[in-house]
């Protein structure tokens, strides 16, 4: 059946935050890359929906059984909102004939009659039972019909294989709940891949079928083949995985690093052509280009472009003010839009319009907004029907002689019955609020669950190759990997040589004092946490204990870099490490593209004694300390944060004993957890939030309020969108509020409970007797104690470590200290007076294990003495 819908069905799911979360059937990332999704819409759940289309209207494709809402502004914000489709009862369409073929009817059953109610934009039959004594005549009427734009919803617990034999009977779309069916086989669900392979047509002997796929711009990369199999696994791991004619099935990068992440599959009109919509990191293409086509053109190379020059643009050149001085790019960007308005020629419209969009968007990049965020706007746009006046604000209409409502045109409009939705920029920064005495545990738990991260296996399957590369071919892998993710092509060598030039060390004399203001801090509290001498117990007559320590002899250093300059983690892993008296610090961070490293990380590498910077992140340095190469030196013990690639690889090469190195703890994004009472200054929680927040889109933050009242927290919500709204980072902020929590208990005691069980990497107590409140502290990486305590502090130059565990890892592992850098060896020494009095119960235990060796070792030396 021919379809103007990317895929022959819906899939019905419950409303978010769920959205096929559920145990059983496809998850919320598996929905995601399906898009077409189907909601009945409850006047409880409205509000949630309408704040989910706000935020995904171009993300899904979303269609809304509406029949049980009243408001008829309610219905008309959802369709303004980006829905495709609204299904109203049939005495409802009169209400709605201007919005065309964004409304149809819906009907209940399985009647032949109910088929009259068909409109020119199509019904929705809900509740269809297969069973019925109408079910078959309600067939063959659909069939001599041929409605258009027809879907069928069945009802609970039916077959979902017959029911799609028999929509396609009819003639429609079936509507399939997310818990019936699966990304993989599964017992008793409906597999996706095998509904898609039943509805493609290949003219293949194999029944591969061809594949396009396009970037997030939906620009042609290159041409594949899909199998069911090979669907299903792209499905499973959110990656491109395609089958190869020749070789199976083909993971998408496993061997380049140039990985896919997978975020649409669709068909075409007539079902003889899959589409895989990816986000490619790297090239697609073998060759020296973007995509087998050929490479990016015009906005999308602009972009690009930009992007590589916000990286390694030079201090202080005019391309590098561009990305830091606001008011200098505000101001190019007016003169050009004034100059576009001047032109006159076609040649100079074009012209201009070209430098425009060139400021343009280096202001998006300077924002740490994609082209592909703005082309969401734009669809977003397309789908509102709502209009605003199109007159030009105040001092820009006064600028040309208009007249405007405050110069005494026109008197304003009426308020619309229903605000319209806020534009994403302007829309107000708000944390989810629950109170904990209305949920259970579980529910409360299941609230503060922190951002979903990758799948192991999708990870795993992009970093083994690349550490295996790493292992056998050495610096040869290593650059490669440096050339290919980094751009840092001109690098000849993958390691920096201690002692480090002064020319790299060029820095500002304020942050040459910052860094050694820190540094003393944090060496004077890590040295404070020596152990005075060796610990020593006699635990029963002539048998005496010892504990020592020695340091690590040499330990490798990850520290993220790239677009970020991160000195801070360089000197809260290197000081400890130059402390303890490793013989051997070897520093990881990735190069800038021109191959450089930061000055700032060269600098504390300097002052800590490094022996050399591996210029290289991701997989490859971990590997790279891991194993050894030509011109890394082998470490004993990897330690640093990371993304999940970098966390993944320390963790896989901790467990090859081919390896032999061990690693400080896993992790994850960063996230806070702020206490706070009525004693609170609202601007300090809220400022304490932000700085966690804006670490990125994955971070998460949670404040637990006690006894607020709701003029009191709102006090709250107001310095966080206020503060929020003035940040350069103001658009990571909102991806990392989308999923933080503001949590409502009575007694400092609840709120305790709760940090406990989530385990904060940082816990802010903003509380009345603050310093009483740390008794109860179980769980945390790190305590930030009073008003004037914020967490950046202990992110720099308080002396603490601000390398913690993070994703609930408090509840076993502690941050990284002095002993992470030391081991403890133990030593026992017994006189024989010593070896009689323990003897007997040695050698009974070894009796007891059958370990006669054990025994003897014992005996024998009892003897020896008894003859003595």
């Amino acid at each position: 059946m021919e379809s103007t819908l990317p895929l022959p069905f819906l899939i019905s799911v419950n409303v978010p935050p769920g959205l096929g979360g559920e145990k059983e059937g496809l998850n919320r990332e598996e929905v995601s890359c399906l898009g077409t999704v189907f909601f009945t819409v409850k006047p409880q759940t409205y509000e949630k929906i309408f704040r989910f289309l706000g935020r995904h209207n171009t993300e899904f494709q979303p269609f809304f059984d509406v029949t049980q809402l009243e408001s008829r502004d309610d219905i008309v914000a959802l369709i303004d909102a980006g829905a495709r489709q609204v299904f109203v009862r049939p005495e409802q369409l009169p209400d709605f004939a201007e919005f065309g073929s964004r409304v149809a009817p819906v009907v209940s059953g399985a009647s032949p009659a109910q088929l009259a109610s068909a409109t020119e934009h199509g019904l929705l039959v809900s509740d269809f039972d297969m069973t019925a004594a109408d079910a078959a005549r309600f067939v063959e009427e659909a069939k001599s019909k041929k409605i258009g734009s027809f879907f069928v919803k069945p009802i609970a617990g039916a077959d979902l294989e017959r029911f799609i034999g028999v929509a396609a009977q009819c003639g429609a779309i079936p509507i399939l709940p997310s818990t019936g069916v699966t990304s993989k086989d599964q017992a008793g669900k409906l597999a996706v891949p095998k509904i898609l392979a039943a509805s493609w047509k290949s003219d293949r002997a194999d029944g591969l079928i061809p594949t396009v796929v396009v970037d997030e711009h939906d620009t042609a990369l290159g041409l594949v083949y899909s199998s069911e199999e090979s669907v299903g696994e792209a499905l499973r791991t959110q990656t491109g995985v395609y089958q190869s004619r020749k070789r199976g099935l083909w993971y998408k990068g496993a061997s380049s690093g140039d990985t896919q992440e997978l975020i649409r599959i669709s068909l075409d009109c007539d079902n003889d052509a899959l589409k895989f919509v990816v986000r490619q990191k790297g090239r697609f293409c073998h060759l020296e280009q973007s995509g087998c086509f050929g490479d990016r053109k015009g906005i999308k190379k602009l972009e690009q472009t930009l992007v590589s020059r916000k990286q390694s643009a030079p201090e202080g050149s005019y391309t590098a003010r561009l990305f830091s001085d606001e008011k200098l790019l505000r101001a190019k960007i007016m003169e050009e839009a004034e100059e576009l308005c001047d032109a006159k020629t076609a040649e100079e419209v074009a012209f201009e319009a070209a430098d425009l969009i060139y400021f343009a968007m280096a202001r998006v990049v300077a924002a740490g907004v994609s082209l592909a965020d703005v082309e969401k706007s734009l669809d977003a746009k397309s789908f509102k029907v709502k209009r605003r006046k199109g007159d030009a604000k105040g001092k820009w209409a006064e600028k040309e002689g208009i007249k405007t409502e405050t110069n005494g045109a026109a008197p304003p409009e009426p308020a619309p019955a229903k605000e319209e939705p806020k534009k994403a920029a302007d829309e107000r920064i708000l944390m989810k609020t629950l109170e904990a005495s209305e949920v259970s545990t579980r529910e409360l738990d299941a609230a503060l669950k922190r951002p979903s991260q990758k799948s192991a296996d999708a990870i795993m399957k992009i970093i083994v190759p690349i550490i295996d590369d790493v292992r056998k071919n050495g610096d040869k892998a290593l650059l490669s990997y440096t050339h290919k993710f980094e751009r840092a092509t001109s690098l000849t060598s993958p390691v920096l040589k201690a002692p480090f030039p002064e020319s790299m060390m060029q820095l500002p004399e304020e942050t040459i004092k910052a860094i050694d203001v820190s540094f003393e801090n944090i060496k004077k509290f890590h040295a404070a946490q020596k152990d005075e001498k060796p610990l020593q117990v006699e635990t029963m007559p002539g048998v005496v204990c010892s504990r020592f320590s020695r340091p690590i002899e040499a330990v490798g250093l990850y520290v993220p870099g790239g677009t970020a300059v991160l000195p801070s983690t360089a000197l809260m892993l290197g000081v400890p490490a130059m402390v303890a008296g490793c013989q051997k610090i070897v520093i990881a961070s990735p190069p800038r593209a021109d191959g450089s490293i930061t000055p700032e990380i060269v600098y504390v590498a300097h002052k800590v004694g490094a022996e050399s910077i591996v210029l290289a992140g991701g997989a490859q340095a971990v590997a790279a300390m891991a194993y050894g190469t030509e011109s890394v030196t082998k470490v004993d013990k990897i330690l640093g944060p990371g993304n999940q690639f970098v966390t993944a690889a320390k963790m896989y090469v901790s467990n090859d004993t081919n390896a032999g190195v061990g690693i400080d703890m896993p992790a994850g994004p960063s996230e806070v957890l702020v206490v706070a009472d009525k004693d609170a200054n609202p601007a300090f929680v809220a400022s304490d939030l932000l700085s966690q927040a804006e670490h990125g889109v994955d971070s998460q933050v949670i404040l637990i309020a006690i006894d607020l009242s709701d003029a009191e927290l709102a006090a709250i919500e107001d310095e966080v969108h206020s503060q929020a709204m003035a940040l350069p980072r103001v658009a990571i902020v909102r991806g990392s509020i989308a999923h933080s929590l503001t949590v409502k208990v009575k007694t400092v005691e609840e709120a305790m409970e709760i940090s406990n069980r989530y385990a904060p990497e940082h816990l802010i107590l903003q509380i009345k007797d603050a310093e009483k409140a740390v008794e109860k502290v179980v769980n945390a990486g790190s305590v930030f104690i009073g008003e004037w305590t914020p967490e950046s502090v202990g992110d720099y130059s308080a002396g603490v470590n601000h390398s913690l565990p993070t994703y609930g890892f408090a509840k076993q592992y502690s941050g990284v200290n002095l002993a992470s850098f030391v081991k403890h060896i133990t030593s026992s020494n017994l006189t024989a007076e010593g070896l009689r009095n323990v003897g007997g119960a040695v050698m009974q235990l070894a009796k007891v294990e059958e370990l006669e060796a054990h025994r003897r070792a014992v005996e024998i030396r009892l003897e020896h003495m008894n003859k003595a």
